[in-house]
């Protein structure tokens, strides 16, 4: 594993969430939190629109591309074409307990098959020479934690991998939905501090509701990263303390210069073709929980549906109601 490449923070892969837009508008709130692409399918990779799935801003870096299948000679093409690409790191989903995902028999499922995981992530290995890493969960169903776990992460440390993303849930494949599943059952951090415990060698980063930065110092004590998932979703104004509160740095933008950027970021895009809908995503959340929220998220509204330039508007709308 490249030590440049810090995990200390990271963001969660997440559907129709974290694309190259939101990655960089996250980029300009922190220069250290470590990103992390949507999953995109190996079939989708080999076969599909590779610079509409797969392109990005160089400020993004560093990012990793998660890529999820099961096929070890697709795995591995899709592996070296995000490479190619220029990502970081190419992170297997061997967590996602989705019926889509499981009828394309990879994601969490695949924790029931450690031996096909670690001939992919060998198969990998020996094309790329960026980092090979897994997120995955406890275990699935009835699996055993204590005991097929270790097995697990023992196979997958002895055919190469760089480094293992655990959320410290286990995946329920069949009786609670994906979107219960991401609170049920119980979180379980000491199940994931035990692996780091015994391996060592191997960075570990725990992810699961994790939502103040009194839970990422504790998890510090135990790991070597957290990833954060929903939190960037409801708040991602959080991520602008990160800089100074565990990388010890200044912040590289004031609030009022990301929304500048961002907008004109946001002309640009929608002159090429981007929906309004889709560049504003990023913003909608921004100052939740904060006085006229509501009319920061009714004047993007409007934007949505205007002919207005996003710097005049977005830019002038901040102004009017959330001067920060």
């Amino acid at each position: 594993m490249d030590n440049q490449l810090s995990h200390k923070v990271c963001i969660a892969p997440m559907m129709d969430y974290t694309n190259t837009h939101f990655r960089y508008f996250l980029r300009h709130l922190s220069k250290n939190i470590f990103l992390y692409t949507e999953m995109i399918s190996a079939d989708a990779i080999i076969h599909g629109n590779r610079d509409k799935l797969l392109k990005y801003h160089q400020i993004e870096h560093p990012i990793a591309l998660q890529i999820g299948g099961s096929n070890i000679e697709k795995m591995t093409e899709a592996s070296l074409i995000g490479e190619n690409y220029g990502y970081d790191e190419v992170n297997l989903n061997i967590g996602c307990p989705s019926p889509r995902v499981q009828s394309g028999n990879f994601g969490a499922c695949l924790m029931t098959d450690v031996n096909l995981v670690s001939e992919i992530i060998t198969s990998i290995k020996n094309k790329v020479k960026i980092p090979v890493t897994v997120k995955c969960r406890l275990g699935v169903d009835d699996q055993d934690i204590d005991k097929e776990l270790p097995i697990f992460i023992s196979s997958i440390v002895d055919a190469g991998v760089d480094l293992v993303i655990i959320h410290a849930r286990k995946a329920w494949l069949n009786g609670i939905s994906p979107k219960e599943n991401r609170t049920l059952p119980e979180i379980d951090y000491e199940k994931v501090y035990n692996i780091k415990n015994n391996n060592p060698d191997i960075p570990i980063i725990i992810n699961g509701e994790i939502k103040s930065y009194t839970d990422i110092e504790n998890h510090l004590n135990y790991v070597d990263g957290v990833m954060l998932g929903r939190k960037v979703m409801s708040d991602p104004l959080f991520f602008y303390d990160v800089d100074p509160i565990i990388f010890g740095e200044e912040k590289i933008n004031s609030i009022s210069d990301i929304i500048d950027i961002y907008s004109d970021y946001a002309d640009k895009q929608t002159q090429l073709g981007v929906s309004k809908s889709q560049i504003i995503k990023p913003l909608l959340s921004l100052f939740n929980n904060k006085p006229n929220a509501k009319n920061w998220r009714r004047g993007l509204d409007k934007y949505r549906n205007s002919d207005f330039s996003a710097f005049k508007f977005i830019t002038s709308l901040h102004k009017q109601y959330l001067e920060v």
